[in-house]
């Protein structure tokens, strides 16, 4: 008789009511019957209903250090990882279920649990960021400056030039995009 993992089931019908009915209108009930799983249960495993968000937001957080470790190789040049990495990381989240609607509820709802987890992802964006700067600088690549603001700032153009400017412009392509990325950033901290 096969062993059913009763916790795997839990997290995986919440990260489905969670990209479906949003953080605010997703209650245990509607877990548990997408688990189809007695309420009772869910509470074995978490304690509460953010407890459980948080165990999506991790398991969301650790699929996108796979992307960007897939993406990263030591033979590139610290520019070309970084745009393969944005590219791969802006892709996923502009498609992934669960963030589409966590934008969405907090462009509608203002939902302050929707709002802190999408901090939540950025933040580790942020840090995977901040420790490719402090390598690319250590290793000669780029000037030294803050890696904290560096990051900051590459994030807040890449969403930019990726989400922002199409609101009201036709989107620019991936081309476009590296190469205003490329005079705005790689001018000021090149060496060369």
């Amino acid at each position: 008789m096969a062993v059913v993992d009763r916790r795997g089931l839990i997290v995986e019908a919440a990260e489905k009511s969670f990209a479906l009915f949003g953080y605010k209108a997703t209650t245990m009930d509607h877990v548990a019957k997408i688990a189809n799983v007695a309420k009772g249960t869910i509470y074995t495993f978490f304690a509460n209903k953010e407890e459980l968000f948080d165990e999506i937001l991790r398991s969301v957080i650790i699929e996108m250090k796979k992307i960007t470790e897939q993406e990263v190789q030591e033979d590139r040049p610290f520019f070309e990882n970084l745009y393969q990495s944005m590219d791969k990381l802006l892709e996923f989240r502009r498609e992934h279920e669960l963030l589409v609607k966590l934008f969405q509820e907090v462009r509608d709802f203002g939902t302050p649990q929707a709002r802190e987890g999408l901090e939540k992802i950025e933040l580790a964006i942020l840090d995977y960021l901040e420790r490719q700067i402090d390598r690319a600088a250590k290793h000669g690549e780029i000037r030294e400056y803050d890696p904290k603001v560096i990051a900051f700032v590459l994030v807040k153009l890449y969403i930019a030039l990726t989400s922002d400017w199409n609101k009201i412009h036709e989107p620019l392509s991936k081309e476009q995009i590296r190469e205003f990325s490329q005079v705005f950033l790689s001018g000021g901290l090149s060496k060369t």
